[in-house]
């Protein structure tokens, strides 16, 4: 029972964490500014990358799809596959995954230096509560700009999809627009902003939680941003799976 009880305890501190976050949210008074930046630092400086990412992902994914579907002669079907995908799995996830090596990376290492370097302690010694001034601002600007992201990342995807399907595929493009608006639905559009949701909130909460709570010297803060990233990546896989089950069964017509 005791070794049983070691293992839960992490999880139960980060429940308990998470907790008031959310209370600090709602009671406490955001300050615009801080916001402001952070959401420039999430999301206009992870453009470039998340963009490369979902063009070439649009790119092979086209072409991995028209050389199966060009053997049974549904190649007018390859751009219809690349929007559901990019819409509904590939643009989220890519984007969710990418997001977290770069923005809870640097989350986690900022807020791990600050709390080996005792500026948290001196945030205390001020009157203010770390959680409202440091950790709120950073986690609602993951969630307000990651569906942001993915969106843009699904936009650049599919046309890049579209340039390779008539630049390099030789497929009758206005035929293969046509079967992608047909078969693609707004639920599938709303699935992938849905999931970007909840992948901003997981990589906001668990890469703040890494950083508040990393162990003394250059080796802590090395572990949590390590740890901050890993542990964004497998909650986003994971949860990806349990996300496109319900948003599956709420969202797409019977």
């Amino acid at each position: 029972m005791e070794r049983l009880r070691e293992r839960f305890e992490p999880l139960g501190a980060f429940v308990l964490w998470s907790k008031e976050v959310f209370v600090s949210i709602v009671a406490h008074r955001l300050n615009v500014r801080d916001l402001l930046y952070q959401m420039y630092f999430i999301g206009v400086k992870s453009q470039s990358v998340v963009f490369i990412t979902g063009a070439f992902t649009g790119m092979v994914l086209a072409a991995q799809t028209y050389f199966q579907f060009h053997r049974v002669r549904m190649d007018h079907a390859t751009l219809a596959v690349v929007s559901i995908s990019m819409c509904a799995e590939l643009g989220p996830v890519l984007a969710g995954l990418m997001v977290a090596g770069r923005v809870g990376a640097a989350l986690a290492a900022e807020l791990g230096t600050m709390r080996v370097t005792e500026q948290i302690d001196a945030l205390r010694t001020l009157a203010a509560h770390p959680i409202d001034y440091l950790v709120v601002p950073r986690f609602l600007a993951t969630v307000i700009t990651m569906p942001l992201l993915t969106a843009a990342s699904i936009a650049i995807g599919i046309a890049a999809g579209y340039g390779m399907c008539r630049i390099y595929l030789g497929t009758f493009a206005s035929y293969a627009y046509d079967n992608m608006v047909k078969y693609t639905g707004a639920e599938d559009f709303l699935t992938g902003l849905i999931k970007a949701l909840f992948y901003g909130g997981m990589i906001g909460i668990i890469s703040c939680y890494k950083g508040m709570t990393c162990r003394e010297g250059a080796e802590g803060v090395g572990r949590a941003t390590t740890e901050a990233v890993v542990y964004s990546s497998i909650t986003i896989l994971i949860s990806n799976f349990f996300l496109t089950l319900v948003l599956n069964k709420l969202l797409q017509p019977a």
